[in-house]
């Protein structure tokens, strides 16, 4: 008797799909699936038991996936760790929608490829359009304006309806990005550059980036405190700071802060 399948141990093309538009970094499998169990349980701490996974992942998750969108594909309702809702917006549904229609597409090449993999280009078959960053902000950005000096580029950015930063990169890499107005960019940030203040303690600083926001969410660790910062239009800023300055500043969700941090702490990253 003889059989179609292949070994167990034989090789076997996998094709991992994450969508990214014009200047974004992408949004993959794990991610949607979290969009999705957000969509079945209605909050992010049932999306998380039911997909296995701690709280905080999936917050962190989907967190990004709104700070890497041009609009929020979720949207939360206030109730801290313990409780609270979440909805899917209509690009949210619309992001789930098509990422599992072309994810069925690619699984049809990928099976199509799989079968003669003898002659399949190496760079096809193993392919990865994912990217990772240990930036603990990456934000979505629209580029409004470039300022240039004999070495460096002001390039100010948009990051929400009220918010608006800047980075100083070299002109060189203006050019090297091919950056101008309307450029859709994605800003990267080191939670440890970000510092907070209490709106109306901010000190006189010569700190270029200065966002208001407000105190979403706070988790203390044996030294540090980690604090997500809502910004506006689905967007975050998490900050990492002592956890001594967090009980100073009497950091709790729903406090107004300001996040600051400088324009040379800002990578610019393009697709």
């Amino acid at each position: 008797m003889t059989s179609d399948a292949a070994p167990a141990d034989a090789p076997r093309t996998e094709a991992l799909l994450a969508l990214r538009g014009a200047g974004h970094l992408p949004v993959g499998r794990d991610r949607i699936a979290m969009l999705e169990a957000v969509a079945v349980h209605g909050s992010i701490t049932a999306a998380a038991k039911a997909l296995g996974y701690s709280y905080k992942t999936v917050w962190d998750g989907l967190n990004a996936v709104n700070n890497l969108l041009p609009a929020p594909a979720l949207l939360t309702q206030s109730g801290g760790r313990g409780g609270g809702g979440a909805t899917l917006t209509d690009g949210g549904r619309r992001l789930i929608a098509a990422f599992r229609r072309l994810e069925t597409k690619l699984a049809e090449i990928s099976a199509a490829i799989g079968r003669d993999e003898a002659d399949a280009p190496i760079d096809l078959l193993f392919w990865n359009v994912a990217m990772k960053t240990s930036a603990r902000n990456a934000l979505h950005c629209r580029v409004t304006a470039i300022t240039r000096a004999a070495v460096n580029a002001e390039v100010a950015l948009r990051v929400t309806a009220t918010s608006r930063i800047v980075a100083v990169i070299t002109s060189h890499s203006v050019d090297d990005l091919q950056l101008a107005p309307g450029r859709d960019v994605v800003a990267l940030i080191k939670s440890g550059f970000v510092i907070l203040a209490r709106t109306g303690d901010a000190p006189r600083l010569s700190v270029a980036n200065q966002v208001s926001g407000t105190v979403l969410d706070r988790v203390d660790g044996g030294v540090n405190s980690e604090i997500v910062v809502d910004i506006g239009d689905g967007k975050t800023l998490t900050s990492v700071i002592t956890r001594h300055s967090a009980d100073a500043l009497a950091l709790q969700a729903g406090v107004a802060v300001i996040a600051l941090f400088d324009a040379a702490h800002v990578i610019l990253a393009v697709d």
